[in-house]
């Protein structure tokens, strides 16, 4: 099976979210079990910078936009995966993200952007490719993509197309006057296209037009269906239902494991754990906290928005150090909440700490150096974090929802709550606290979760049987 797995950004080369760490080992691991898959990437200057050896393989002219772009083939760094950068600077080179601007305003030209990176996708697997490989089956990915099926089925459906939403928050919209530049008929605005109250969504065009649907875990699957989380989307989604599938998530063990982690100070495993204590030692002395072995660490990493729940967070802070736990938390994000995450910080010094932006290393050694994780997302499509402390014997807390329900068993490898309310959050973190006393049972926990296997090698069998269907089904 060939297949183009078209995505806005993938690890190494540029990342904003977790798409990127999905793009950057989803490909590979199918590659591992016999699919010719190769990616398309637009052609950020940090990807071009990063690239290292690539060479030209065709030129594109007559596309979306009137832009003209070169197509370059390398390899993802880190692996043997074929991919296409589109390279079309007037595009993609920018001061900024790949997205927005240095002050976080989108760019007033993306519908034009991502629908030249949708039209390429599109191309590679039609008649009229320059290359010499054609696509079976793209695999489109968020909004950014997902005109790609719509420039399918205009084309007549040279090939099928699967479309994956990471997270149905981001849909593309756009003003209805932008059709007039993206290539695609007027009658394509419409309720059975791309017309999402009174204006384009690029997310529902994939939805719409994609052979079959994913998403990242099989409850965020079922919570799409509905409000809340269905954001306008649910009905669509409700009617294409035998069409959608949820598929959780993997982690690269590669990267993640604490046995191997350069990151750490020390390394440890599931049959020999002990290298936790002074990864916890360590991590205290680098935020500057307490030197208290005995004391609960609590971990966060995380946006700091109203989604990912760090207001809940803040409101069980000073119950977690009057119980005599600590607190550790990474990211950035709204303003207001940082804010509040200085002030509890200043109010408790040794007790609580914070870096306030983005720090790889760091994130390792919160994983591995606390003693729990805290995940009160109050929606997660799917997570990686809660995934990250089950393999480094950090118990997580989490809310029951997305692909946060999914992974972590309540009371056997974390705790798990139902409703996204302070109370709630905190009686599960009192619940952890108390077993925390049990240096047996809260052993026991560790161990059960750092026997968990979330390797991508399972994601990847069940997109390649998801593939199979898909063309057995053409064929048909």
């Amino acid at each position: 099976m060939h297949i183009l797995f078209a995505t806005s950004e993938a690890t190494p080369l540029i990342k904003t979210g977790g798409l990127a760490d999905v793009s950057g080992a989803l490909p590979p691991a199918l590659r591992e079990i016999g699919l010719d898959c190769r990616m398309l990437l637009p052609g950020y200057s940090s990807v071009l910078d990063k690239l290292g050896t690539a060479v030209v393989v065709a030129r594109l002219s007559g596309m979306v936009g009137g832009y003209d772009a070169r197509l370059l083939l390398g390899t993802l760094p880190g692996s043997d995966t074929p991919l296409y950068v589109l390279d079309a600077q007037r595009a993609f080179i920018r001061q900024g993200g790949p997205y927005a601007d240095a002050e976080g305003q989108d760019y007033q030209d993306n519908a034009l952007r991502f629908a030249l990176l949708s039209q390429t996708a599109a191309r590679l697997a039609s008649p009229d490719s320059p290359l010499e490989w054609r696509a079976d089956i793209v695999h489109c990915n968020d909004w950014q993509t997902g005109l790609a099926p719509a420039y399918l089925h205009y084309l007549g459906r040279p090939a099928a197309s699967v479309m994956t939403v990471h997270n149905l928050a981001y849909q593309g919209i756009f003003p209805p006057y932008s059709l007039a530049q993206l290539d695609l008929p007027a009658d394509s605005f419409s309720i059975s296209g791309l017309e999402y109250y009174g204006n384009l969504s690029y997310l529902k065009a994939g939805l719409f037009y994609a052979d079959r649907l994913t998403t990242v875990s099989p409850s965020y699957a079922v919570e799409i269906g509905q409000e809340p989380l269905g954001m306008g989307m649910q009905g669509l989604l409700t009617a294409r239902g035998a069409d959608l599938r949820g598929i959780l998530n993997g982690i690269d063990s590669g990267e993640w494991n604490p046995s191997s982690d350069l990151h750490l100070p020390g390394a440890y495993s599931q049959r020999a754990p002990a290298g936790k204590k002074r990864c916890k030692q360590k991590l205290q002395e680098e935020m500057g906290l307490d030197a208290d072995a005995e004391a609960p660490l609590f971990g966060v990493i995380a946006r700091m928005t109203h989604q990912k729940g760090l207001d809940l967070v803040l409101a069980v802070a000073e119950g977690i150090i009057h119980r005599g736990g600590q607190l550790v938390m990474l990211g950035t994000g709204d303003k207001a909440i940082e804010q509040a995450v200085r002030a509890t910080v200043a109010a408790h010094p040794g007790r609580a700490a914070c870096f306030i932006g983005y720090d790889e290393g760091l994130s390792h050694r919160i994983e591995a150096g606390a003693d729990s994780f805290l995940m009160p997302s109050r929606f997660e499509p799917c997570g990686l974090n809660q995934m990250y402390s089950l393999r480094y014997g950090t118990p997580p807390i989490v809310h029951a929802t997305g692909g946060l329900r999914d992974t972590v068993e309540d009371g056997v490898t974390g705790f798990v709550f139902e409703e996204a309310t302070p109370h709630a959050l905190w009686l599960a973190v009192e619940r952890a606290l108390d077993l925390y006393a049990d240096k047996a049972a809260w052993k026991k926990m560790m161990l059960a979760g750092m026997s968990r296997d979330f390797s991508w090698e399972h994601s990847a069998k069940s997109y390649a049987a998801l593939y199979a269907e898909i063309l057995s089904g053409r064929a048909a």
